[in-house]
């Protein structure tokens, strides 16, 4: 739902170390009327890659099924362009749905946990999931990777619309997320490297020690350059950030 007209667009900061922080105002300002369902129905990997694009007009206005007519009229006065039906091809707009999952069906598998953009659906690994209603943003993203087929989209109860509020919490959810899997992503490359350092420690003391358990040197030579790519590899990661998202969505499950 878009702020009203001549409303300032509310847009709760998202965490420092979020992996999508924006600094550009334009930016900021379209992606504050879009939904934040982070569907990728527009063809973009969430609503602040479809801002991106948006603002720098490589994208049309109308590829934005959960913001319907009222989002395309929105973002048609705010980027001064013409108003547009609807893309068809993106799909259509619907009453707000939320994921269930039939849990004795539910095989833990986590594919859906790790597929849902805002942290919506409880669980572990070979238990029981659930997905929470209140954090929902009926996306339809958990459904194709569930091997079990064990999730299906139903109304919301009762019917309701999804808010501007809906939108901003989600928000906020989507950035929370984004700065925690980078946080375990840095965390796995730490122990990752440490060990491999460990091991390259261990390769180098027993050539240097002449220890007549010791590897081969070709041995050791082979060892070493396979440590030392992936310590490289660790380090490239590090130095090129985490990966803004702008990336085309895979297709989605027709609603």
């Amino acid at each position: 739902m878009p702020p009203p007209h001549g409303a300032a667009p509310p847009y709760p900061a998202a965490p420092a170390d979020a992996h999508d922080a924006v600094a550009d105002p334009r930016v900021i300002a379209i992606d504050a009327v879009l939904p934040q369902t982070q569907c990728r129905q527009c063809g973009f990997a969430g609503c602040l890659p479809y801002a991106r694009a948006l603002a720098e007009g490589s994208a049309a206005i109308n590829r934005c099924p959960p913001g319907g007519e009222a989002g395309v009229a929105a973002l048609a006065e705010l980027l001064g362009r013409p108003v547009v039906p609807l893309d068809a091809s993106c799909g259509t707009q619907r009453p707000l749905h939320l994921a269930l999952i039939d849990e004795s069906r539910c095989i833990g598998c986590t594919l859906c946990i790790q597929a849902c953009p805002v942290d919506a659906i409880a669980g572990a690994v070979k238990r029981m999931h659930t997905v929470l209603p209140a954090d929902c943003t009926g996306c339809d993203l958990c459904l194709p990777p569930c091997p079990m087929d064990c999730i299906v989209m139903v109304p919301a109860e009762p019917p309701r619309a999804w808010t501007r509020a809906d939108a901003d919490r989600a928000r906020v959810r989507m950035h929370e997320r984004a700065a925690r899997r980078q946080r375990e992503s840095a965390q796995d490359d730490a122990r990752l490297a440490a060990k491999a350092q460990h091991k390259l420690d261990e390769l180098r003391s027993g050539v240097q020690q002449r220890d007549p358990a010791a590897l081969a040197p070709q041995e050791v030579a082979r060892r070493t350059a396979i440590i030392e790519q992936a310590l490289a590899r660790v380090r490239q990661r590090r130095s090129a950030g985490p990966a803004g998202g702008d990336a085309p969505a895979p297709g989605r499950r027709a609603s």
